[in-house]
């Protein structure tokens, strides 16, 4: 911080200049649709505006997708250095997230995406234009039939503090040193799925006696009501709401043991939660309840956790909606290793997930907090004064 203050006062004794995007771009664009179908494995590097909000950080240096160039009507390039936008969004609150390209492929930019080219640090960008400041000016997008959008015109009007190269490069480093340690954190999970998946794949089975069921001889499969809202005004069970989301009113006896799964819609085909007690279920959701001894419970769970997805991804039906059939339940596979060798696995992918999923005491509580600390520390970096001459005139 030392650096940071010297360069300060050398350079910007009197304040840093804000300007707008708009007066240090060298040149600002639209890019140019490409069709979810149009994503290919290998082909031009590509970026479409989805991925800026669920996939790309401050900066990235590579794309996920690809495409054939030659299909893009009006193709739009980006190069090493440049800002993206998503102009449309859900919600004004992260309407127009931008995130800085510094690979060195030239690369597409898919549709309600806005390209911002410049001659500053674009790292620097991308983190100023991250902070609460930033992104107030970014909430004033329009929103029309439910989505929001921002344009052209909007991130050409955003204002943000521009110091000299010299303090912009100090303030990345300062930053960068920061994320690693957040993004250490978020590797840690990583590690673990990792290991928990290694430590089921029972490929060589002979070696300790593993043995496969299809999950219908070892457990009663069942689904939902559509009428559980009654019970939980009453306060009586915690409930499945849309197969994602249970919500607790009072404690009660536990009696049973049960798992569950997203039948259709959103979530198909995952693992949502393991439940000891009653519980009323949502119609859109199953129940599996082991009735094997052979089994435990929580191996299940972890087992199906890990695989079960995967396996639903290549058998759902494929329609409007996404679903599960119940034959695709009863032949679901399961390994079955002796019992001492699943209580040992579920004791040290029970240790693991309270370490990794323990929203009080485990990784997600210590990568919050990190990431506050971390927001706190950003925006009062990137919080100059004004220059003094900015102020006169």
């Amino acid at each position: 911080m030392s650096r940071l203050r010297e360069l300060m006062e050398e350079l910007c004794p009197d304040g840093v200049e804000y300007r707008k995007l708009g007066e240090i771009a060298t040149n600002v664009f639209r890019g140019s649709g490409i069709k979810r179908d149009e994503v290919k494995e290998k082909g031009t590097p590509c970026v479409r505006y989805g991925e800026i909000y669920t996939t790309y950080g401050i900066w990235f240096d590579a794309c996920i997708s690809h495409t054939d160039e030659t299909v893009v009507a009006n193709p739009k390039y980006f190069e090493h250095g440049d800002i993206l936008f998503a102009i449309t969004g859900e919600n004004v609150e992260e309407i127009a997230k931008s995130t800085a390209y510094i690979g060195y492929d030239r690369c597409l930019a898919g549709g309600d995406i806005v390209v911002l080219q410049h001659k500053q640090n674009p790292k620097y960008l991308s983190y100023v234009l991250s902070t609460e400041m930033a992104q107030r000016q970014k909430s004033k997008g329009r929103v029309k039939s439910k989505v929001v959008h921002s344009s052209v015109p909007a991130i050409k009007g955003i204002e943000i503090p521009v110091p000299p190269l010299e303090i912009q490069n100090e303030i990345v480093k300062l930053l960068d040193s920061f994320t690693e340690l957040t993004t250490e954190l978020t590797l840690r999970k990583k590690q673990y799925n990792f290991y928990r998946d290694s430590l089921l794949n029972f490929v060589r089975v002979d070696d300790i006696g593993v043995i496969h069921i299809r999950l219908s001889e070892i457990a009663e499969i069942g689904t939902g009501s559509s009428n559980t809202n009654e019970g939980l005004s009453a306060g009586m069970f915690p409930f499945f709401v849309r197969s994602q989301e249970v919500r607790w009113k009072n404690s009660y006896e536990y009696d049973e043991t049960a798992i569950i799964t997203s039948g259709d819609g959103v979530g198909v085909g995952k693992i949502f939660h393991y439940i000891e007690g009653k519980y009323a279920l949502h119609q859109r959701a199953y129940r599996i309840h082991i009735i094997d001894g052979r089994i435990l419970p929580r191996f299940l769970f972890y087992y199906m956790k890990t695989t079960f997805y995967r396996y639903i991804t290549q058998n759902a039906v494929q329609s409007s909606v996404v679903s599960i059939r119940r034959p695709m339940l009863d032949k679901y596979s399961i390994p079955v290793p002796p019992l001492d060798v699943q209580k040992k696995i579920v004791s040290i992918l029970d240790r693991f997930d309270a370490l990794c999923n323990d929203l009080t005491s485990g990784l997600p509580a210590e990568i919050v907090a990190r990431k506050k600390q971390y927001e706190y520390y950003r925006d009062k970096l990137l919080t100059f004064p004004r220059s003094k001459r900015e102020e006169r005139s």
